[in-house]
């Protein structure tokens, strides 16, 4: 292309590119590049003449080359497709006409801060530096799956997707992509689902204030996401599931003051997950189902209430739970588990509950546990359970035991002590001591002798019976309580 071809717009960009200088074509700081569909020619340039300077450019000795434009109306498409330039391209504030097309491109370093372009076509593509692209107004997807960052991508403040009440498929591809740094998308307002499947970020990613607005469909789709440190989504407001199955997040996966909205579906999927910390302090109560199973998180820490009313638990694990709050505000979640009855959940719970050391709430989740089981079994069965419950609360009630045994004993000892049962034989029976007579009834493994040597009749010998019995049944349960305390120790 020869100078003698461009337009006086044109030629202020060719003479500025050796020098890698700026040509600024705003008029005002606060001009609106959604406007620039009107600009005019003294502020266009066609996008094959920044290709060819990008592609075979003049060069000057002693200065670094360089793209950079601000404001300007670029028209037609720049297409750098498996193109490898060496100088940084920088287009800020800019209209593009037509989505440029970078897919396989090889690039130092690419800016499109506050453009507004259709969408962008850039998968596979390879930049040394950083992308970024914040507050970019971009109606269609930007796609860029498989690409490889060497820096971080900024997205913060941008639009994504059509208008609100448009449909939207995928507005952001970056499923497979391999990023260096951070993805910084604080702020960022998604009309279609976010990609994040299978891609790599070295370090964190950052959706605080994000809005990702995918109504009945999948709003962030990020299946095995790697990430270095943090993903880090506070105040995120997700109309849309927000998909992390199988994703390893080492440090935090902060959702604090969150809302997530998905009725009759998955708000929150992050199954067969490896999470350092997984933080819902004081978010909204989320709308929808979340399924935890089979992950693994050191500490996780939510309130009761931002629970919804439908849990998938199955197999999951973790250290701690924050805040330390009583069993009982703890234990209604576990009714609420969709596959029903899972002993290993409660386990799980007693065994946070051990870990911040408050025993007395470790019990009160075992005992809850047996409750739970024994509306799972015949009826027949539910009675010994009830019994055992009533009597000394599956052994982790002990003081209720010897509660009945006193209550026994001194019922007993009055009524022998009013009513003297007939001595068998009386010349051999031991004085009579309504005291340990009733002992000898109550206990079956200590005689004083007093029960072989005495005979009750009429309704004392019911009550001797009635003793007899409850003793070996307090004897019973209070064994299989000790015996169940010792297992746990």
């Amino acid at each position: 292309m020869e100078i003698t071809d461009l337009t006086p717009a044109e030629r202020r960009v060719w003479e500025a590119f050796p020098l890698g200088e700026g040509v600024y074509f705003r008029e005002s700081d606060d001009e609106d590049p959604g406007s620039g569909a009107s600009w005019g020619p003294e502020r266009t340039v066609r996008a094959e003449v920044l290709r060819t300077l990008l592609l075979d450019g003049p060069a000057r000795d002693g200065e670094i080359a360089g793209l950079k434009l601000i404001g300007a109306r670029i028209t037609g498409r720049l297409d750098l497709k498996y193109g490898i330039t060496e100088h940084p391209i920088r287009l800020r504030s800019c209209h593009f006409t037509h989505a440029p097309n970078m897919y396989g491109a090889r690039l130092r370093a690419l800016v499109l801060s506050d453009s507004v372009l259709p969408e962008l076509l850039a998968g596979a593509l390879r930049v040394d530096g950083v992308l970024r692209m914040s507050r970019c107004r971009i109606a269609g997807p930007v796609r860029l799956a498989g690409a490889q960052i060497a820096g971080a991508i900024f997205l913060d403040g941008a639009r994504l997707g059509p208008h609100p009440g448009e449909a939207g498929g995928s507005a952001l591809q970056l499923n497979h992509a391999v990023i260096g740094n951070d993805i910084w998308a604080a702020g960022l307002v998604s009309h279609g689902q976010i990609r994040l499947n299978a891609a790599t970020v070295d370090g964190e990613v950052n959706l605080d204030d994000a809005q990702l607005h995918t109504p009945g469909g999948t709003a962030l789709q990020a299946e095995t996401l790697s990430v270095g440190t943090d993903l880090r989504a506070m105040r995120l407001r997700a109309h849309g599931r927000v998909n992390l199955s199988g994703a390893r997040i080492p440090r935090q996966l902060n959702l604090a003051y969150a809302r997530l909205s998905t009725p009759q579906d998955q708000a929150l999927r992050a199954s067969s997950c490896v999470i350092g910390e997984l933080w819902l302090r004081e978010a909204a109560p989320i709308e929808g189902t979340v399924n935890l199973r089979r992950s693994q998180i050191d500490l996780l820490h939510i309130d009761p209430e931002t629970w919804p009313d439908s849990v998938r638990l199955d197999g999951l694990s973790y250290r701690r739970l924050g805040p330390h709050l009583p069993a009982e505000q703890r234990l209604p979640l576990l009714e609420r588990e969709e596959g029903g009855y899972l002993p290993y959940a409660y386990e799980q719970l007693t065994t946070a509950y051990r870990t911040a050391g408050d025993e007395a709430a470790a019990r009160t989740v075992q005992l809850a546990k047996l409750r739970r089981h024994r509306r799972t079994l015949p009826r027949y069965a539910r009675l010994w359970g009830h019994l055992q419950d009533a009597t000394v609360g599956y052994g982790f009630r002990p003081m209720r035991a010897a509660a009945w045994l006193l209550t026994l004993l001194l019922t007993g000892a009055l009524a022998f002590t009013l009513h003297h049962p007939r001595p068998l034989k009386p010349d051999e029976a031991p004085d009579f001591n309504p005291v340990f007579y009733t002992v000898d009834l109550l206990l079956p493994i200590i005689d004083f002798g007093q029960e072989p040597s005495y005979s009750p009749q009429g309704w004392y010998q019911w009550l001797s019976y009635t003793l007899i019995v409850t003793g070996w049944i307090l004897a019973t349960t209070i064994a299989a309580g000790v015996t169940r305390s010792l297992n746990r120790q």
